[in-house]
């Protein structure tokens, strides 16, 4: 049984090597990273006379690669914001970042899946191919897909619609990335035959955590309703501390080490510091140097 584990962008270059010829492009494209990007992008601007002060390169990155998780050619992203001489600009520069990426057989990797769901809905064949091929589809972490992401799955479920997904709606944080929520919360929408089972029972958090948790976060608009429980202990109470600033952040996970080691009830080989991004380790390293 040939079964696929990836993710979807991983999945996409597999079906794009295989069919890529259908819209285009030959076989040996290659994906553009960020840096290449950018060269392709200064050579835009160059050429429409863009001033890049005024249009900075990391804000015409962003808006190229929403209008493409948004599922919009450059023809559809100038007609749609034909008012705004802003977005035409950015339409314009776009729309001659895409001729020079496909006359270098190149793909950003934006790309991938857009270019995915160019190649179903212009070769039907195609689609029906991978319609029969993947017969159960389950996708994880939901509530995290963007709008390109959820065609390219209801397309391919289209046939056999064995179609599993995993998400909680409350953890999708992503939105700032092109996540759009409405895709799990109006998934029985679009699959009316959908049965959902919630998984409520939590194994890994005390019921102090669980409790403070279900009070903050049913205030949240939008959401399926759920309560979440454990049988586990009741557990320490939540203690919270809001720093001025990232080096008192840093001084106050310190100095709460150092107590605990001068207690004598741990080492400090004992300790782990969590954290969410990279950015923040060093003046917590530093911190603790000092």
């Amino acid at each position: 049984t040939d079964i696929w584990v990836s993710t979807f962008h991983s999945a996409c270059v597999k079906i794009l090597r295989k069919d890529i010829e259908k819209i285009g492009y030959t076989r040996d494209f290659v994906i553009y990273d960020a840096s290449d990007q950018k060269v392709v992008l200064k050579e835009c601007f160059k050429e429409l006379n863009v001033n890049d002060e005024l249009y900075p390169l990391p804000m015409v990155l962003h808006k190229i690669g929403d209008a493409k998780d948004n599922m919009l050619t450059p023809r559809k992203y100038l007609e749609i914001n034909q008012a705004d001489f802003q977005s035409v600009t950015v339409g314009k520069i776009y729309e001659r970042y895409q001729t020079k990426l496909k006359k270098n057989n190149a793909l950003d990797f934006d790309d991938l899946i857009f270019k995915v769901v160019e190649l179903f809905e212009n070769n039907p064949d195609v689609l029906n191919f991978y319609q029969r091929k993947f017969q159960y589809i389950m996708v994880d972490e939901y509530q995290d897909t963007n709008q390109i992401q959820y065609k390219l799955v209801s397309m391919l479920a289209g046939t056999h619609k064995n179609l599993c997904v995993c998400g909680d709606d409350d953890q999708s944080i992503y939105s700032w990335r092109g996540a759009d929520i409405r895709n799990i919360l109006n998934f029985e929408v679009e699959f009316p035959k959908a049965n959902v089972i919630k998984l409520e029972q939590n194994y890994r958090s005390s019921k102090t955590i669980l409790e403070t948790a279900n009070c903050v976060i049913k205030n949240n608009f939008g959401r399926k309703d759920k309560t979440l429980w454990t049988s586990n202990d009741k557990g320490e109470q939540i203690q919270f501390y809001s720093a001025d600033n990232e080096h008192a952040e840093g001084m106050f996970i310190a100095n709460q080490i150092r107590c605990v080691v001068e207690e004598g009830t741990r080492n400090y080989d004992e300790f782990a510091i969590l954290y969410r991004t990279n950015a923040q380790s060093r003046v917590i390293e530093e911190m603790l140097i000092k």
